[in-house]
């Protein structure tokens, strides 16, 4: 597979949701303010407009955004654009997002099955198939979307997730390839529970079996360190204005 997803080096700085300090969360402006700081990725989600777009939104619903109990998915694209989400702005779709940082490395958390088709043509159609990383909680969405776009690199589900944490306690980079099933990447909270899920040997397993592993959502910076002392490839963070500078300071 043939991807500029992971040539720059590690450890990555995923900013989640662009910076949302000054700026709206998942809005151009947000991803501006990550990018103008030196991130080189962009963490985002996608749903579905009412007429097929696939538009940059986190949540199912307008509440927490725009304080408005609509649904996503019954307003158009242009009905997003107007609704305002504060300083000046409003939804974007995934392809002006795509096309208004066409350097910028993306990250793409598919939330809903209905979004998937549009996904693939917003990717294809910006030509940014070698520079995205398609992902979701499902890893029958997971596996789709790598079908769709076969070049492209996908990160594992929440299924694969769990069946590579299991495969990384027998020690076997056979079976680790299995429970990959084709993810070059794992995304995952540093517990579940209380079960610890990153840990220095599941770390390892992954790396042995060519893959990486990036931790979400990582704020504080001591616990940025530790995690990096673990070996993660990765920070997926709403705080890169404090991420990049300590991976600065420790290379």
């Amino acid at each position: 597979m043939v991807t500029a997803y992971f040539e720059p080096s590690r450890p990555r700085v995923l900013a989640h949701r662009g910076l949302a300090l000054e700026a709206p969360e998942n809005t151009l402006l947000a991803f501006a303010k990550a990018v103008a700081l030196g991130a080189e990725y962009i963490e985002t989600d996608v749903h579905l407009t009412a007429d097929g777009v696939a538009v940059v939104a986190h949540d199912p619903t307008l509440e927490r955004v725009a304080d408005r109990a609509v649904d996503v998915e019954k307003l158009t694209m242009g009905e997003l654009r107007r609704i305002a989400l504060g300083n000046g702005q409003g939804f974007c779709s995934l392809e002006e997002a795509l096309d208004a940082f066409p350097e910028t490395l993306f990250n793409i958390d598919v939330k809903v099955e209905s979004a998937v088709e549009a996904t693939v043509a917003s990717v294809t159609k910006t030509r940014a198939g070698s520079r995205v990383l398609l992902t979701s909680f499902s890893e029958r969405r997971r596996r789709r979307l790598a079908e769709l776009l076969p070049d492209t690199a996908t990160s594992a589900g929440g299924a694969g997730v769990i069946r590579t944490r299991l495969a990384s306690l027998t020690g076997s980079t056979s079976a680790m390839h299995r429970a990959l099933h084709g993810a070059r990447a794992l995304q995952v909270p540093e517990r579940v529970g209380v079960l610890p899920l990153v840990t220095e040997r599941f770390v390892a397993a992954v790396h042995r079996a060519g893959a990486e592993v990036h931790v979400w959502t990582i704020n504080d910076p001591a616990d940025m360190a530790r995690l990096l002392d673990l070996g993660v490839d990765g920070l997926v963070t709403d705080r890169a204005d404090l991420a990049l500078p300590l991976i600065d300071a420790r290379n």
